[in-house]
């Protein structure tokens, strides 16, 4: 049986600080101990500090289509790697290239590298292909960024697109700060019912899918899409769709609802659910626990206008 080689990916588009940032893992002690095989999948204007390159192969990789199962093996069989680095091209899609790995080579982490300054531009003119590395990636950075541009990223609430990375926003002189930038929260939490707004529906499901604990008890009011699923179980759950950077990332984002009177209401009613939040192990969080819904009053409302949450 093939040995198991772990391969961590770094994505981003050219110009996006990958390099930067592989330099700075080996030049940290990444290749200690290690043989290293770096697949380098795209030529920038920086290249790799040649003293960090020590017990590291680095392998040139320019032709996606001559990449295949066979010609990976071989670098195995000559290499005989124990760890890969691979500096993804930006223009190559991530789901392709990870089908020709072989099979021993297992996806071990996805480092996604974002200039701050050319997000908007991505986003924008090649949406689909930005929002498969963010969507993927373990870690996000958004580097080279102004106090200007770290509070615009954090107003497009890109937690929405992938709950589970951890994301950093590195400043031009490699000063770094957690994206959660420590506010309590965006509501006034000592309300009877905190009252959601239709534009605010987004920051209210990043902040109680993160932390529940903040919300554990209190209730609150906003309007929604009912979706009835079997995979639900005994729950249904009303949300919203969203979209973070274009049309073709619109997402639903629903929140698990408990009521007894649920098999009244229909997929695509829009409702407005007025809930206590409580704390469940929903069969769809995976064997983590996350917000319930307990449901207090619920009635028909209007859709809201515009009907998708945007950032």
């Amino acid at each position: 049986m093939a040995r198991e080689i772990p391969v961590y990916l770094i994505v981003g588009f050219l110009d996006s600080g990958k390099t930067q940032f592989i330099n700075g893992v080996l030049e940290e002690g990444f290749s200690n101990g290690e043989r290293t095989l770096l697949l380098s999948c795209e030529e920038g204007e920086e290249s790799y500090n040649q003293r960090a390159l020590d017990g590291v192969t680095v392998v040139p990789c320019e032709d996606l289509e001559e990449l295949t199962v066979p010609y990976f093996q071989s670098l195995e069989k000559k290499y005989r790697p124990t760890q890969i680095l691979v500096e993804l091209n930006g223009m190559w899609s991530m789901e392709d290239f990870c089908n020709r790995l072989p099979g021993n080579w297992i996806l071990y982490q996805i480092m996604c590298m974002v200039d701050a300054n050319t997000f908007d531009l991505y986003a924008k003119n090649m949406g689909q292909m930005m929002m498969e590395k963010i969507r993927n990636a373990d870690m996000i950075i958004f580097n080279r960024c102004t106090q200007e541009l770290k509070a615009s990223l954090r107003k497009r609430n890109l937690r929405m697109v992938n709950r589970r990375a951890d994301i950093f926003l590195e400043d031009e002189k490699g000063g770094s700060e957690d994206y959660r930038d420590g506010t309590v929260s965006a509501f006034d939490l000592s309300q009877d019912v905190i009252e959601i707004a239709d534009d605010d529906f987004g920051v209210f499901y990043v902040e109680v899918m993160d932390d529940v604990d903040m919300y554990l008890h209190k209730t609150v009011r906003f309007k929604g899409l009912v979706c009835q699923d079997k995979r639900f179980g005994e729950y249904f759950t009303v949300g919203r769709h969203a979209m973070v950077c274009c049309a073709n990332d619109i997402t639903y984002f629903g929140l698990p609802c408990a009521w007894e009177k649920k098999d009244t209401l229909k997929t695509r009613d829009w409702v407005e659910i007025t809930a206590q939040v409580r704390r469940c192990s929903w069969k769809l969080y995976e064997g983590e626990t996350g917000p319930l819904l307990l449901v207090k009053d619920i009635r028909p409302c209007e859709k809201p206008e515009p009907e998708v949450v945007q950032f």
